[in-house]
């Protein structure tokens, strides 16, 4: 089923034309991803589809009835507001038809008329409509998730991170059949990652989202739309499947212009004598050679990144952390680290937000100071830092002042030098666009630039904080094969597990309460081996489960039989189940009240996923013994 439908879209902003003439469709269940070079127009489609922008030509089509959610690349909220506002606020319709219902209810159980019989059917058919039996079991759910759960908040005091995840936890409450997610796993810890890929795949709603982690668009997608340069081409399949087909359009187009070439070659003496096209004949060989002149112009070679800077010469004492202990208040951060790095280290840091990633990298920084310990830095080395907030860049700047006002001439690792604009070219900043003002650039280019203002200053230990985060996949791929050559030291903070997987040899896991376990091996090393002890631990947990049963008889002809004291029990938990399952039904009615005493609702969610375990643990019990018979 059709949820919506683009018919030749255009859009340009003067004289830059980001795409003409596409057109493609979203169908229910379809999870679509796009794929796009940063610059080419990928947030601007998003908001036209969304309704936030609108096409210079074409036609965008809705179904009918269909509710559809947007979390843009950096959401805007009102300052002012606390998140309990935003929330009642963007959900206003809904908070109405909860309300309209629990009056509807009021007055049909005073008195059972026709016209409150109608009324409340009708308020009851709204409640189906809007999802909103659950809506407040669901916003408490996916705020605590998203670590936004946080209602008295002011919305001017959340970090970027926490107002990504804010957005993305009011999207995703509102179970739209058409979801638009422009960047969701930025800011978003491995863990989070993971329980939104599984949701994605869950899900019935059609999909359209653009994101940088290549894991995830393998497992979440089976649909890529590639934009390149203005033009939009569909593969159905996911992302691997999808750098395979453009490998072979690449390589058929290339052989294409070969073709043309060596047509134009053989012909253009002849189309120099300046033939008059009197016949048909001809006209018709005109034609053809200007058309395969065309095509042969056509082969715009693909630009690379080429990161090789000069690695500075790194002595025999690197970094060492000896005792190291931070806290703010009562989190701690570091308890009593201690680690010597090594030539050639290369680290991954992963955990969950909040547990003190960026912190640590401030500590080796020395932009921190220690509550205790020493932080003993190389007399050779030199950091290169990129950080999550990202570098203030001056707006009113042009694009090759910024890398100019840094160094006129780059280093090389080979040893010879390029200009600043060579080196700008090398990062997919071709000379056109090395004049234009920083306020111009997207969100992506910007953190492009800022990568190369940090890869420039020839850093021989690289602290890179999330440096996936925006940049686009032609980026990444360079990126990542610039950092495995890489000859200095390593440390990445990153949610990208691809990454993490080829680029680093152990890992740093901050566990929260100031520990961390140093873990050798990548990322899908060690989430196998978690997952082992997890299933391990479960698989433990229910034998001595069954250790503890009450042993059963066995009567002569095989069957069991429940003893006098299973029968007992058996009985108990008939009674104890009906007893549960009606007190989860009073909670779940309180919860869907309209009361806006957030602790009380949270308390109350709570419980209810209590009861749903205890509930789900008896009930397997009273099968067991069901089974056995009196």
């Amino acid at each position: 089923m059709n949820y919506l439908s683009a018919d030749k879209l255009s859009k340009s902003f003067g004289d830059l034309l980001l795409f003409e003439n596409i057109s493609f469709g979203l169908e229910r269940g379809e999870k679509t991803a796009l794929i796009a070079n940063n610059g080419t127009g990928k947030t601007t489609l998003f908001n036209i589809l969304s309704g936030l922008d609108t096409t210079d030509s074409g036609k965008l089509s809705l179904r009918d009835g269909m509710k559809l959610g947007y979390l843009q690349q950096d959401p805007v909220f009102d300052e002012s507001l606390t998140i309990a506002e935003i929330l009642q606020s963007g959900h206003s319709a809904i908070y109405s038809v909860i309300r309209n219902y629990q009056k509807a209810l009021e007055e049909h159980s005073k008195e059972h008329t026709p016209a409150n019989q109608q009324a409340f059917e009708a308020a009851s058919n709204e409640m189906d409509i809007h999802h909103a039996w659950d809506f407040e079991r669901r916003a408490i759910e996916y705020l605590t998730l998203f670590n936004v759960y946080l209602p008295e908040q002011i919305i001017g005091t959340l970090s970027g991170g926490q107002r990504k995840r804010l957005a993305l936890a009011l999207v995703l409450i509102d179970e739209p059949d058409i979801l638009l997610l422009d960047e969701p796993t930025n800011h978003l810890d491995i863990e989070m990652i993971e329980w939104l890929e599984k949701y994605l795949q869950k899900i019935t709603s059609a999909l359209l989202m653009v994101t940088h982690d290549r894991y995830f668009l393998d497992r979440v997608c089976n649909h890529i739309l590639e934009m390149d340069v203005g033009h939009l081409y569909q593969h159905q399949g996911n992302y691997s499947y999808f750098l395979k087909k453009k490998a072979e359009r690449i390589a058929n187009r290339e052989m294409e212009i070969q073709k043309a070439s060596g047509y134009v070659r053989k012909e253009i003496d002849w189309m120099r004598r300046m033939p008059k096209a009197r016949t048909t004949k001809s006209k018709a060989k005109i034609d053809s050679f200007y058309e395969k002149e065309a095509i042969a112009n056509s082969g715009k070679k693909e630009q690379a990144i080429k990161l090789e800077v000069k690695t500075r010469r790194i002595g025999g004492n690197i970094l060492e952390l000896e005792k190291l202990n931070k806290s703010y208040g009562d989190i701690k951060i570091l308890d009593n680290f201690n680690y010597l790095f090594k030539r050639g280290e290369r680290i991954g840091i992963i955990g969950k937000n909040g547990s003190g990633k960026s912190s640590f990298l401030n500590v080796i920084l020395e932009k921190e100071a220690v509550d205790s310990g020493m932080v003993k830095k190389g007399e050779t080395i030199v950091f290169g830092y990129y950080s999550q907030q990202g570098m203030q860049l001056k707006e009113d700047k042009r694009v090759i002042e910024v890398v100019t006002d840094i160094a006129e001439v780059i280093e090389m690792g080979n040893g010879s030098t390029i200009s600043a604009s060579h080196f700008l070219t090398y990062f997919l900043f071709p000379p056109e666009r090395q004049y234009n003002y920083v306020s111009k650039l997207s969100g992506g280019e910007k953190k492009r630039l800022y990568l190369l203002t940090v890869l420039m200053k020839n850093p021989n230990f690289l602290i890179l904080d999330e440096p996936t985060n925006d940049l686009d996949l032609t980026t990444l791929n360079k990126l990542e094969n610039f950092l495995s050559a890489y000859q200095g030291c390593l440390v990445l903070v990153s949610h990208d597990r691809y990454f993490l997987d080829h680029l680093v040899d152990h890992l740093f896991v901050f566990k929260g309460d100031g520990e961390i376990r140093d873990f050798p091996g990548n990322y899908s090393s060690y989430r196998k081996k978690t997952d082992a002890l997890e299933q391990s631990k479960r698989a433990k947990r229910v034998g001595e489960k069954k250790s503890e049963m009450p042993k059963t008889t066995i009567n002569p002809s095989g069957k069991r039989k429940r003893t006098y004291k299973e029968n007992q029990e058996y009985l108990q938990l008939e009674k104890e189940i009906e007893s549960l399952e009606a007190e989860k039904q009073t909670l779940e009615t309180a919860l869907n009240s309209g009361d806006s005493d957030y602790e009380k609702l949270q308390k109350t969610a709570e419980r209810i996923g209590q009861l749903i375990e205890i509930i789900d643990e008896k009930t397997f019990r009273w099968m067991d013994l069901d089974e056995l018979g009196d």
